[in-house]
């Protein structure tokens, strides 16, 4: 009898022994030849896991790029600061970055300037493999490299509790990094409890890609809160953007194609539980949102405040979606808001779309109205 319990202990922890291991590949990934220095943080790992240590302060010197098959990993409390315009971090197709930040204990990612302004250092680019409407592939511009392809559960790593401050540098009028830009990214990556703050640019930005989201903040990034284009189709929940500084203009611009309207697939995504806020009287870029070539969207659940327009939809396309139920709104919540909706098609000419939304004057938006959500306290700034 002893014999044979001995046994079964030992095919017991035998068992538990190989499910541990099993479950648990992400601690088993072999280590990197990348040379890290604090310092000077920059370079491309090519090979294996570079994991940060969350006691050091690391000085982003130049571009740092996560190579096919290659893992970044940074754990809570870590703070990386960009030294210059031309400092970012981009993971390109087949890397993985691993962001483990906490509630209590963000990774945060901001300028070394002893004064703070928008776009003192680049910013968190991100290519995957997901399906795109630009071509099969195409070249990310802020980084050049080759975004897009036929992998909808495309697996970039998991982005959580991060702070993604004063990024945006400009090389040129027409490249400009956002916060956080996403780049064909795949619905197998997580991305939940991401903040971009005073950026110069977008504050997040999706081009194509099939990505799914939760709870994203963002506050007084100088152009819009939220952008997508090329195709974008996410399932997302919890968003509250806020413009800040005086400045700013849409909580959210919307784009399909800009040169084929029709290109597919069709930037479509769903946003479930969001609050936007302007600045009130800000010119004609005062739009909770505007939606434009041709993208399909719906919403739920919207407190939109403080903005002349609500919802201004723009082109042929955009506005036939409006009517036939395919570009929609449930749920709004209107705070002070002049002009509900304004609609225009290819040619200029105004177009009815008030049946763009149903009001709710009980919504919520990003779960507390105007007022900051309970889910955004604490690892934030800025609110």
């Amino acid at each position: 009898m002893k014999n044979l319990i001995k046994i079964l202990g030992v095919a017991l922890i035998s068992s538990f022994a190989f499910t541990s291991c099993s479950n648990d590949d992400d601690n088993n990934r072999p280590s990197s030849t990348f040379e890290l220095n604090a310092n000077d943080f920059k370079g491309d790992i090519n090979d294996g896991e570079v994991v940060l240590n969350s006691g050091t302060v690391y000085k982003l010197t130049g571009k740092l790029v996560v190579n096919d098959g290659a893992t970044l990993t940074i754990p809570a409390g870590t703070r990386i600061e960009g030294t210059s315009g031309t400092s970012y971090i981009v993971v390109a197709q087949g890397g993985k970055i691993f962001v483990n930040g906490t509630s209590s204990n963000p990774v945060v990612m901001t300028s070394d300037k002893a004064t703070k302004a928008p776009g003192q250092w680049g910013g968190l680019v991100v290519c995957g493999k997901a399906p795109i409407n630009k071509g099969l592939t195409a070249s990310a511009e802020v980084s050049e490299l080759t975004y897009g392809g036929t992998v909808t559960n495309d697996n970039s790593g998991s982005i959580r509790y991060l702070r993604i401050e004063y990024s945006g540098f400009a090389y040129n009028s027409e490249k400009e990094f956002n916060g956080l830009s996403l780049f064909g990214v795949g619905n197998l990556t997580t991305v939940e409890y991401v903040q971009v703050h005073e950026g110069a640019d977008d504050g997040f930005e999706f081009f194509g890609g099939t990505v799914n989201t939760k709870y994203l903040v963002s506050t007084s990034n100088e152009d819009d809160q939220f952008d997508w284009t090329e195709g974008w189709n996410g399932t997302n929940e919890f968003w509250f953007g806020k413009l800040g500084l005086g400045r700013g203009n849409r909580g959210i611009e919307a784009d399909n194609n800009s040169s084929n309207h029709l290109a597919s697939p069709i930037s479509n995504p769903t946003v479930n539980k969001m609050t936007l806020i302007g600045l009130g009287d800000q010119g004609t870029e005062s739009q909770a949102l505007k939606l434009r070539v041709g993208t399909k969207a719906n919403f739920n659940d919207l407190v939109l405040s403080n903005f002349l327009i609500g919802f201004d939809v723009q082109h042929s396309e955009g506005t036939g979606y409006v009517l036939d139920g395919t570009l929609k709104a449930t749920n709004v919540k209107f705070d002070n808001i002049p002009t509900k909706t304004k609609g225009r098609d290819t040619e200029g000419g105004t177009v009815d779309i008030e049946s763009i939304y149903t009001e709710n004057t009980s919504a919520t938006g990003a779960g507390n109205g105007t007022a900051t959500p309970t889910w955004a306290q604490g690892w934030t700034v800025g609110l």
